[in-house]
């Protein structure tokens, strides 16, 4: 595809970004996957390739890259690995509480998060809440110098592989003015990660429940002021949104690719079968929605970068970015009829992989939810 990018190093990155992924990503996936490993060795090497912090400044240790490129960056790898994809997408998102609101202590954590030394993961959904994020029951209370956290956390990605945890927990009363952020270390004691959730799809992501038994953080942790948590976690869920749906744009635009090759070289009744108008017709409604989705994406993408709101437009992102991966996935797997629902052929894993993407960050009901509110509010 022809894509047009603000400058020539921007170009650069994306070139250097291909070569990672088929040099570190493409031979290592399959395995990983089959296994259901976490590839944290390959994810300290996009760090030290300086992918894991690139839209953050360079004077905090990141890249300060523009969104708009970022995102793109997400999209080339969300197309060989979504793990990586998404393991990446997550720490971004995990950096952002110290970056925007941590103390001059705090932030000089930075480097290391943003050169990937650190892996970050983000505490917020709760076994019985994910969507209603206000009323999440986690608890955490001032005792000296620390506050004690108590409760149990859920679906946290690098759950058990991050060095650092974004807890948001309540301090105070109901609803969302009484959470607030911690700043955990993974070594804290009463900070328990479970066994992984067995995935239909992102098996290398390993997801799981993080207990907090009594754990200890010191105050100083504290990330923003006492009550400010859920604002920031809406904050960095944002941009967050638009990681989800670059992943959703890398995924479909692979299926995309794999499956027009395939059409093309499979024959029956004597001719490629991309040459039949069933076929052919699919093909160009997919490639049509992967192209509509990333425009949306790139348009909220511009709008961040330009410091306007772009809440909204990063909700229509993710909501139809997924929504059509799920899609261009699904008749990626028809054009390849019965070796589409095997193993042999990688369609079969993404078709498995975009359900995840509907889901998290926000379902696409609550995104649903955000843009009509939008709409019919006063």
């Amino acid at each position: 595809m022809d894509r047009l990018l603000p400058n020539d190093e921007a170009y650069d990155l994306l070139d250097l970004t291909r070569e990672i992924a088929t040099r570190e990503l493409d031979p290592k996936v399959a395995d990983f996957e089959g296994r259901g490993e976490f590839p944290r060795d390959v994810i300290r090497t996009l760090g030290r390739s300086g992918l894991l912090g690139l839209p953050y400044p360079e004077a905090d240790g990141g890249a300060g890259q523009p969104y708009e490129v970022y995102l793109q960056v997400l999209e080339i790898l969300a197309g060989r690995w979504l793990a990586i994809a998404e393991a990446v997408s997550v720490h971004t998102l995990s950096c952002y509480p110290v970056y925007g609101h941590g103390t001059e202590r705090q932030r000089k954590m930075l480097p290391d998060m943003l050169g990937g030394e650190l892996l970050g993961a983000y505490c917020l959904s709760e076994p019985q809440g994910g969507s209603d994020a206000a009323h999440l029951a986690t608890r955490a209370v001032r005792d000296g110098d620390d506050f004690v956290v108590t409760g149990t956390k859920a679906w946290i990605t690098h759950a058990g592989h991050a060095d650092f945890y974004n807890i948001f927990s309540r301090t105070g009363g109901d609803g969302a003015k009484g959470i607030s952020c911690l700043l955990a270390d993974a070594d804290t004691p009463g900070l328990i990660p479970q066994k992984p959730e067995r995935t239909m799809g992102l098996r290398s992501s390993t997801p799981a429940q993080i207990v907090f038994d009594g754990a200890r953080v010191p105050s100083d942790r504290l990330v923003g002021a006492e009550g400010s948590g859920f604002a920031i976690a809406m904050e960095a869920l944002d941009a967050g949104r638009l990681g989800i749906a670059a992943c959703a744009v890398g995924l479909a635009q692979a299926a995309v690719d794999y499956a027009c090759a395939y059409a093309k070289e499979r024959e029956q009744f004597g001719k490629p079968i991309a040459s039949f108008q069933g076929v052919g017709f699919m093909l160009a409604d997919m490639a049509t929605q992967v192209s509509a989705a990333r425009a949306l994406l790139l348009a909220a993408a511009r709008l961040k970068d330009a410091g306007r709101p772009f809440s909204i437009e990063a909700a229509k992102a993710k909501l139809f970015a997924t929504d059509a991966a799920m899609r261009v996935t699904t008749d990626a797997v028809q054009v390849l009829g019965g070796y589409g629902y095997v193993q042999d052929h990688p369609v079969e894993r993404w078709f498995r992989e975009a359900k995840m993407l509907q889901i998290v960050e926000g379902t696409n009901q609550i995104q649903r939810l955000v843009i009509s509110r939008s709409l019919t509010r006063d």
